[in-house]
């Protein structure tokens, strides 16, 4: 999926960090209501101005953002591999 149609960053809103489509809604947000348990019709309920779309755009995002990292800056200095 292609994310960059919905997620969108903006420095003065939300302290820049990626929002859905402008709104005020970060993925973060999105993300924290998935591993706090509520399903997609949750969340969908409960902001009808989100979209199954968006939903997903935030999975994929967070997919990409993951397949990124760097693991060297997450491990302590035992755990890295010389």
């Amino acid at each position: 999926m292609n994310y960059s149609d919905v997620i969108t960053i903006e420095p003065g809103k939300r302290g820049g960090k990626p929002c859905i489509r402008g709104l005020r809604i970060t993925v973060y947000d999105v993300l924290e209501y998935l591993a706090s348990g509520m399903s997609h019709a949750d969340i969908l309920r409960e902001f009808p101005y989100l979209t199954e779309e968006d939903i997903r755009a935030c999975l994929a995002y967070a997919a990409d953002r993951e397949r990124k990292a760097d693991i060297s800056n997450v491990l302590s200095p035992r755990d890295r591999i010389n």
